[in-house]
């Protein structure tokens, strides 16, 4: 496995894109950085970690995704490789928040970025960003956040942390191509956070009651409404109030 190790980026999966367009790279290749200047996530928010003391990382995902309509199934496999990885590492309650954030309890641990590329022949290339925080222990300013560290009580090797969740990442790809990916949803969704609990979410700056039933295979949220109608939203169209 090619990895290549950075002190400071704007971000690990701009670098990664670019390298993919001067060379030929294998597949899994990882860029891993102590610090991200611009750390990216979902719809252009910014990750934003304490140099030194957490992961961030992409990965290169080669073909993984046969076709455009099952490209959430590779958000399943990376956001169950993170979730078992932690598991493995005792960190308590972890919960997957739709679409790709890990928590602990009700508290980020973990956040997943994943861009994807579509080649002239059809193929599908994804870059997999995770920022995961491992043993940072100050998150002022953000009492949503905690780590491995502060959950477990004790400070973590962050090599043996991304070696394993690059072995679940691997394990995760390959049940998605040997179409064993019903397993992989059902693993999803028990580990789907408030699945099946009254809560409330907010739309256009209104907010209403629902119950998460859900995620479609195209990564919708499926929420049951009041009136026991059941709706599907898109990535930030609906913000779970939590």
């Amino acid at each position: 496995m090619n990895i290549i190790k950075l002190n400071a980026i704007h971000s690990t999966n701009d670098y990664l894109k670019e390298l993919l367009h001067i060379q030929l790279l294998e597949n899994f290749t990882v860029v891993v950085a102590e610090h991200q200047t611009k750390g990216k996530g979902q719809m252009g928010a910014v990750w934003s970690v304490e140099p030194g003391k957490n992961l961030t990382f992409s990965v290169l995902v080669k073909d993984a995704v046969p076709e455009i309509n099952t490209i959430f199934n590779l958000n399943v496999a990376v956001a169950l490789s993170v979730a078992k990885t932690l598991e493995y590492f005792n960190v308590p309650n972890i919960k997957i928040k739709w679409p790709n954030d890990i928590l602990t309890g009700n508290k980020k641990t973990a956040g997943i970025l994943i861009e994807n590329n579509i080649g002239s022949n059809g193929a599908i290339h994804s870059i997999v960003g995770i920022g995961l925080n491992v043993n940072q222990s100050n998150f002022n300013g953000l009492p949503k956040a905690t780590s491995m560290s502060v959950e477990v009580g004790e400070e973590f090797n962050k090599e043996q942390v991304l070696h394993k969740i690059l072995e679940y990442l691997k394990l995760y790809v390959m049940a998605m191509q040997s179409n064993t990916t019903e397993l992989l949803w059902d693993e999803y969704h028990l580990k789907l956070y408030k699945k099946n609990i009254p809560m409330t979410f907010e739309k256009n700056n209104s907010k209403f009651m629902g119950i998460i039933k859900g995620v479609s295979r195209t990564g919708q949220l499926q929420v049951q409404l009041e009136d026991d109608s059941v709706v599907e939203y898109s990535v930030k169209e609906v913000r779970l109030l939590y």
